[in-house]
This record gives C-alpha cells, sequence and structure tokens, in this order.
C-alpha cells in the first residue's frame, strides 16, 4: 500500500498536483515500517509538504525522517531543507523567526555539506544563500554575499559544461559578485532565455528557484541586463508555470513579480489585480501575504497620504527582519514618490540613503532616482558621480531600456546642445520598450527642459504627451508635475475623465476582465481559488457600478491600465 501511494504521488506531482503528492507521501511514511524506508518516505513527504505551503507538516515529517538510520546525504538533505524553512519563515513576518542573516548562513553550510554528496544540489543551495545574503544586504554580515559567490564560483567551475539555468545563474550572479558590474552577463542572458524556453515546455524544472522568494534572482538579473523582453516573458512564463502546476508555494512570488513588470509598463490597475490575488492566495495558504508590492504602486501612483504609512511600516518591518535589501527598494520608491511630487529635497535625501549600498537588481533603478533629485537640487558633483555608475551598468547593457534610461540621465546635466539630442534619443531609445513609465519621464524632463530653454512650443507637445500617458497609467503625481508645467506655458489643460473600472476593486476588475474574455464563473473562481458563488456575487456588482446588464457588455468595456 504505501509503495502504491508513492508511485500515485510521482502521478499527481507530474499533473501539477503538488498536494495529493504531498498527502500520498504522507501516509506512505505512515504505513512504511523498516525504519530506513520511512526515514527515506518521510523526507520526502517534508519536501512535498513545503511545496504544498504545509511548513508545520513538513517539520513534523522531518523530525520522523532523523528518528530512523540517515546516509550522510540524507543528512544533509535534511539540513538543507530545514534552512529553507527558517528563510520562508524569516521573510514572512513570523514573530518568532531570525533575522535573515542567520537562515543565510545555514544555506550556506547546507551547500557545504552537500558538496560531492549532491553536486548538482549543493549548486542550488549555494543559489540559495546567495539569495538570502542579497536579501540580508546592507543589514547582513559584513562580506558574507562575497563569501558566498566565491564558494559558488569554485562549485560551479566543477562543471563548466553544464546547461542547468540555475547553474549559470549561480555562475553569472557570482561572477557579477566577485568580477564587477560588468561580469557573467552572457551567463545569465543565456540562463535567462533557457528559463523562458523551460517555463514555455512546462518543464518540471523551471519553477525550481521561486519557493523561497527566488523571483529576484531571475528578476534582478534582467534589471542588471536591462533586458526588458527577457523581463516580459519570463514574468509571464513562471506565471503560466505555476497555475498549470498548481503550485501554491510558487504562485505568489510569481504573480508579484509579473505584477511589477506591469508597474514598469505603466499598467497600474492589472499589477493592483495581480497583487490582490497573491494576497489572497497567500493567506488562504496560512502564509503571511506578502509585502511591499502594495508600496511600490502607492508610490508610482503619487498619492502621499496612502505611501507614508507603507513606507514607515516597511522601514520597520525590513529592520526587524535583517532584510536591508528592503531599505535600499523603499529609498528607491521613496524618491520615486518625491521625484513625482517635485519634493527634490526629499527625494535626493532618499535616494542618496539608497544608493549608499549597491543592491544588486534595485541598484541602478536607484541611480537613475539619485541623478533627477541631485540635478534639481544643485548637487552637480553627486549627480555627476550617479551619471558615471550608470555609465558603467546601463551603458554597457547595449540595450534601448539601458542606453535610452542613460540618454536621460546625461542629459539632465549636458550643455544645451548636446542635452537636446540626448533627450531625443531617451525618448526615442524607451519608445521601443515596454517600460513606459520611463519613456512618459522622459518627454517629462525633456518638455521641462524645453520650456526652461523657451520653446514653449516644442515643451507643450511633450509634456501634453507625459501628462496624457500619466493620467492614463494612475500616476497622479508626475501628471501633476506635468500638468503644472503646462499651465507655465499658457496651456489650458482639461481635467481628464474618469475612466471605465477605475471604481472597481482589484479584484472585481480582475473577474471582470476574465468574465470579458468568455471564461465561466466555475472557470474564474478555478483560477483564482475562490467559488463560483463568490465570482457571481463579484459580478452584480460590478454589472451595477459600470451601469451594464450583461457578460456580453464587459467585453466592449475600455478598461483602465
Amino acid at each position: 500500500m504505501a509503495a502504491e501511494l508513492v508511485a500515485s504521488a510521482g502521478r499527481a506531482q507530474s499533473r501539477g498536483g503538488i498536494a495529493a503528492a504531498a498527502a500520498f507521501l504522507e501516509r506512505a511514511t505512515a504505513l512504511t515500517s523498516d525504519s530506513a524506508q520511512r526515514s527515506a518516505r518521510a523526507l520526502a513527504a517534508a519536501q512535498a509538504k513545503r511545496d504544498a505551503t504545509a511548513p508545520a507538516a513538513a517539520h513534523e515529517l522531518l523530525a520522523i525522517a532523523e528518528m530512523g538510520p540517515l546516509s550522510d546525504l540524507q543528512h544533509a538533505r535534511v539540513a538543507h531543507l530545514r534552512a529553507q524553512m527558517e528563510f520562508a519563515r524569516s521573510r514572512g513576518g513570523d514573530a518568532g523567526a531570525r533575522r535573515i542573516a542567520e537562515p543565510a548562513s545555514q544555506l550556506f553550510h547546507a551547500a557545504k555539506q552537500l558538496e560531492h554528496l549532491d553536486d548538482d544540489l549543493a549548486r542550488e543551495a549555494y543559489l540559495e544563500a546567495l539569495v538570502a545574503a542579497m536579501y540580508a544586504g546592507r543589514l547582513g554580515e559584513p562580506g558574507a554575499l562575497a563569501n558566498v559567490a566565491d564558494a559558488a564560483r569554485a562549485a560551479v567551475c566543477r562543471v563548466p559544461e553544464s546547461h542547468r539555468p540555475i547553474d549559470l545563474l549561480l555562475s553569472g550572479w557570482a561572477n557579477r559578485i566577485s568580477g564587477g558590474v560588468t561580469a557573467g552577463a552572457d551567463a545569465l542572458r543565456v540562463a535567462l532565455e533557457l528559463m523562458c524556453e523551460q517555463a514555455r515546455q512546462n518543464d518540471g524544472h523551471a519553477s525550481l528557484w521561486m519557493p523561497l522568494g527566488l523571483a529576484i534572482v531571475p528578476e534582478s538579473a534582467a534589471a542588471e541586463l536591462w533586458d526588458d523582453s527577457i523581463y516580459h516573458q519570463l514574468a509571464n512564463a513562471v506565471v503560466r508555470k505555476a497555475r498549470y502546476a498548481g503550485a501554491l508555494a510558487v504562485l505568489p512570488p510569481a504573480l508579484v513579480y509579473r505584477a511589477g513588470v506591469h508597474v514598469q509598463a505603466g499598467e497600474f490597475a492589472t499589477a493592483a489585480t495581480l497583487i490582490e490575488e497573491a494576497n489572497s492566495i497567500a493567506a488562504a495558504t496560512g502564509y503571511t501575504p506578502l509585502k511591499y508590492h502594495s508600496l511600490s504602486l502607492a508610490c508610482w501612483r503619487g498619492i502621499p497620504a496612502d505611501a507614508a504609512g507603507l513606507i514607515e511600516a516597511a522601514v520597520a518591518d525590513g529592520t526587524a527582519r535583517g532584510e536591508g535589501r528592503v531599505l535600499g527598494a523603499i529609498g528607491c520608491l521613496t524618491a520615486i514618490l518625491y521625484n513625482g511630487l517635485g519634493r527634490y529635497e526629499e527625494a535626493f535625501a532618499a535616494a542618496r540613503e539608497a544608493c549608499e549600498h549597491e543592491d544588486r537588481g534595485i541598484y541602478g533603478w536607484c541611480l537613475i532616482e539619485l541623478v533627477e533629485a541631485a540635478a534639481r537640487t544643485g548637487e552637480q558633483q553627486v549627480a555627476a558621480e550617479a551619471v558615471q555608475r550608470l555609465e558603467e551598468r546601463a551603458g554597457a547593457s547595449g540595450t534601448d531600456w539601458g542606453l535610452g534610461t542613460l540618454a536621460r540621465a546625461q542629459a539632465l546635466l549636458a550643455e544645451d546642445e548636446r542635452a537636446d539630442s540626448l533627450f531625443n534619443e531617451a525618448i526615442e531609445r524607451l519608445a521601443r520598450t515596454r517600460i513606459v513609465v520611463h519613456h512618459a519621464r522622459s518627454h517629462l524632463v525633456y518638455g521641462e527642459w524645453l520650456r526652461r530653454v523657451n520653446r514653449r512650443g516644442d515643451a507643450r507637445r511633450h509634456l501634453s504627451e507625459a501628462h496624457q500617458m500619466f493620467t492614463r497609467m494612475g500616476a497622479q503625481a508626475f501628471a501633476g508635475r506635468a500638468r503644472r508645467e503646462l499651465v507655465a506655458t499658457g496651456e489650458k489643460v482639461r481635467k481628464q475623465p474618469v475612466v471605465a473600472g477605475a471604481e472597481l476593486t482589484a479584484q472585481e476588475t480582475q473577474i471582470a476582465r476574465l468574465a470579458g474574455d468568455g471564461l465561466t464563473n466555475h472557470e474564474i473562481g478555478a483560477q483564482l481559488f475562490i467559488s463560483a458563488h463568490t465570482v457571481e456575487w463579484h459580478l452584480r456588482k460590478v454589472f451595477a457600478k459600470l451601469g451594464i446588464t450583461s457578460r456580453r457588455q464587459l467585453r466592449i468595456v475600455s478598461w483602465a491600465s
């Protein structure tokens, strides 16, 4: 019976039934009399329970595994799994959890323990340790990230011909951390391309890096490469993969990763919908809802009253858990908020503090905010140094995202004739990307510059474009800044009408979109993990708010981005 359950678990897992596989393995453990076999099955069941977001059951199964005889490899796997769960606990805000630096150290030691026992798993553990050290950031142990990177490079060198995306990611990141800002780019790019391909093919290894919050590995790599195409492809692929697999531990971080891509595309309503879905799933499965992503939206939307409390709470929470990377991200987002509002002194203070530590994947974005704030506050030397650091990173990318961003930063400090050329280059390059928020900002700063050199007709054209783009996406602070500049040129600016769907909640918007696409209530409920009755209840509210009477009418509603 136990053997049949193990076989059934394998079949269930191949069809995306992670929770069922975990239940089968747990029952198989209880039915196994041989102590060595019971320990092996308990260890497999613990892994499955972790993947199925049941950490309490996973801990119990690990205790059962340790009661029987274990090989050196099994002991190492137990240590690895405990370190994984401790890291997840520390990131979940559990009051009894340790600061992130401690599970980061545990993952590092687990990786060392696995070497020569299971080298593939050892390299995966090194990648996890690298990520944990990245999360700890400025609040971690001094030199911890470099130590992990050095050990990881040595582990990767033993398999120079590996084509596993995880190995390529590890190689790329380890070389970038140890070898400088341009090292490891080729390995990172190949790794991301392979990940996209595996996710499209529903390869079982495609989401291995997601359960521990490892989304920052590919996400940060795409940002370091300034490659919006891979950024977009991977975000869509991992959500499809997570839904197909039914992996509830994987889906929330996949959803918020994709939400971040939508924020960069100026699609704030879609991002809000994805974040709400991620929080609902996390709460329903007993995990602490994911944090900080709502802060990103609040800062880009530019509503100080909404953002202030979130910023304060996020700083306190990140500090308490030792998550230094969060402090860098909060500084960047705070600078975005205040740059949008035109409160440049506050933006400068936030961006400068964020740039005191190089948080991989977001440091370049921090430099963008520092350049603009420093240029507006007369801190020309600071701005020039930030542009130089941005050139070393974005300038080496060869992409329209990176080169367009750099051109705009350079334009803010350039002489008039050179500035004009650089602003135009920034607009042209960013128009070819999905990074709509910075395309709009390029129109804005160019329009501001044109007004100051008394080219009012040209200024109106670019400021009007910026104002329309920011208004459509819901970036109120930047839209207000563009409006003030337009008024200063003598232009009369009409108040923009409210677009359809603006008064819907994020979940109502998502349900309405899916219904408009032709999905039934049962299909919508299955995708959003709610009942068909709840879907019907939300649709009645949607119809009342939009003044429509049928699902067919949803297909012609002009939705907000």
